[in-house]
């Protein structure tokens, strides 16, 4: 369970990043400060496929999520809404996309 004072991905992160990934996907990036902040960014409970499904409004079956613990690191990408440089595409460089991860409250891991 979280709560206000339980902290956001962004306050854990060195830094979250967005960015497009070509014309018809975006990648988000949350970049750990130590191991105790990947393991709450890698843990299944926090960020799955299901949760970014969830945030951005896709499917989760076409949500990929990379862990990558040499780095601490997680990388997420989906299919963008709307191709880039679209009409209705709002923005073209997915710079943005990385706000509502990063606002993303860390559930502490379940105690064993």
């Amino acid at each position: 369970m979280t709560d206000q004072t339980t902290p956001t991905f962004g306050d854990l992160a060195l830094e979250v990043r967005s960015k497009n990934a070509g014309p018809f996907w975006v990648t988000m990036e949350l970049f750990m400060r130590d191991e105790a902040g990947y393991a709450l960014a890698a843990a299944p409970a926090n960020v799955n496929e299901d949760v970014i499904a969830a945030l951005y409004d896709v499917r989760a079956e076409d949500v990929q999520i990379f862990r990558i613990p040499a780095l601490n690191v997680v990388k997420i990408s989906f299919p963008r809404p709307v191709s880039q440089g679209g009409l209705h595409d709002r923005d073209v460089h997915a710079g943005q996309h990385h706000v509502p991860l990063a606002a993303l409250r860390a559930a502490p891991p379940e105690p064993v």
